[in-house]
């Protein structure tokens, strides 16, 4: 394989036409890191729909009821505001994590590399063998062997895509959810069928034909990597000043790069990373096991591509401890810190008031009546009774229900009607500010919210 040059696209022929990329199986520590990182990650994304906390699966994400379990803890749509802060401090993290080490994300963990190396790949080199071997096959004329080669490997990929949506959707609709709907006619539950197989077919057009081009062309990480890191960040380069001028071995004067394209042909972008750090990297560290595997066969020291900052590359000092590792270390910190604490400090439940439909208040002679409904849900996977008093310094005032015992299930929800009557003349001496009081009866906690009572000449 030749190398690209430094303008060229690495899945675009000069005449505009797509190339597939066949890059070689890398072998070394990383590459044997790497695949255990992926069956972790991998198993992290199919098991959690499975394992039951509290009564509810690990990871569910109920759209439809509005309640969203996160390893034990129930957030109802009132917590969603929680969210922002996971997000920013998911998103610092990254920051952070390319500041210090580079696109470490892009080659170890992103879904996209994760699935097409450690499956799609895989089963494409199960069926067609190594690379040169598929690219005969590419040019090779249809006959039977072909035929049942592409059939087999595309069947498999369609499988493990539709695999792939199942378990996603299993995060929304709950593994028995999902398994009471595969029993049913598709029409009973079209939309959960469709989306199921719309994204099983985004999932294979992206893994079967559109590949690399996802990280070359859609992915915006990519391009702002020149924003997140500086000369200091640790990438993987080619050390110039040690393997240049490139030669053959036994070369006079030539340096320790022997020109072999190993690196080259075992990227899953296709580019050189001789010719520099580019946008097309994404930090897998095949290139680095090739080379040290050449390096070592040759007796020489290895490390010719590596980890290192563009300073250390250069024979400068390299400074880990800068600004804007400092700045997004404390983004990053702020963020969680207050997802943590806040969830942390989460009631078990949930409690609003608002007033019914209709007129703002009632009058029976002397006294005044408002009509307000209580909205009590039990987040917890326990029953749990409430009671609901309403506080004021007004004499006379009268509520119902007074001392009702209000039980509910494990995350069920339950529309109280409130009844608060006043006397006329109270309410006119300025008695307008009340406070409802939902309290757990076997437990200390207890929401209060405050509200108006309406009446005439307000």
């Amino acid at each position: 394989m030749s190398s690209p040059t430094l303008e060229s696209v690495t899945t675009i022929g000069s005449d505009g036409s797509r190339q597939f990329l066949h890059p070689t199986s890398a072998t070394g520590r990383y590459s044997k890191w790497r695949k255990f990182v992926f069956g972790l990650l991998i198993l992290a994304y199919i098991i959690p729909p499975w394992i039951p906390i509290n009564g509810s699966p690990a990871i569910f994400l109920n759209v439809a009821e509005r309640k969203f379990h996160l390893f034990g803890a129930t957030l109802v749509s009132e917590d969603l505001w929680l969210v922002f802060f996971l997000i920013t401090g998911l998103a610092f993290s990254l920051f952070y994590l390319t500041a210090l080490v580079g696109r470490v994300w892009c080659g170890w963990a992103c879904p996209q590399t994760v699935w097409l190396e450690g499956v799609y790949r895989r089963i494409e080199v199960w069926i067609e063998g190594h690379p040169n071997r598929r690219r005969k096959l590419d040019a090779a004329p249809w006959n039977a062997d072909k035929t049942v080669r592409r059939l087999v490997k595309h069947g498999l990929f369609i499988m493990v895509s539709l695999m792939i949506s199942h378990v996603f959707m299993s995060y929304f609709v709950s593994i028995p959810g999902l398994y009471a709907m595969t029993r049913v006619a598709p029409l009973e539950n079209w939309t959960v069928f469709l989306w199921v197989f719309v994204m099983a077919g985004i999932l294979y057009f992206n893994f079967a034909w559109f590949r690399e081009q996802l990280c070359i062309v859609v992915c915006p990480y990519g391009r702002l990597q020149s924003a997140l890191i500086d000369d200091d960040s640790i990438v993987i380069g080619y050390d110039v000043n040690r393997g240049e001028p490139r030669g053959k071995v036994n070369t006079a004067g030539a340096g320790d790069c022997i020109d072999c394209h190993r690196c080259v042909s075992v990227c899953p972008t296709g580019i050189d990373i001789r010719q520099g750090l580019q946008m097309e990297c994404i930090g897998c560290t095949a290139c680095i096991d090739e080379c040290d595997d050449v390096m070592t066969r040759l007796k020489r020291p290895t490390g010719l591509i590596r980890h290192d900052s563009m300073n250390g590359l250069a024979g400068r000092k390299r400074r880990i401890v800068r600004p804007r590792t400092i700045l997004y270390a404390v983004l990053m910190l702020l963020g969680a810190s207050v997802f943590f604490v806040s969830i942390s400090r989460l009631e078990p439940f949930t409690v609003s008031v608002t007033r019914f439909p209709g007129p703002p208040y009632y009058q029976e002679g002397e006294t005044l009546r408002n009509h307000f409904q209580v909205r009590i849900s039990n987040k917890s996977s326990t029953p749990a009774s409430f009671r609901i008093t309403v506080e004021t310094e007004a004499a006379g005032m009268v509520w119902s229900p007074a001392s009702e015992r209000i039980l509910l299930e494990p995350l069920a929800e339950q529309v109280v009607p409130l009844f608060i009557t006043l006397p006329r003349g109270v309410f006119l001496e300025g008695a307008k500010d009340l406070t409802v009081v939902v309290s757990k009866i076997d437990g200390p906690r207890q929401i209060e919210r405050p509200i108006s009572f309406l009446g005439p000449n307000m």
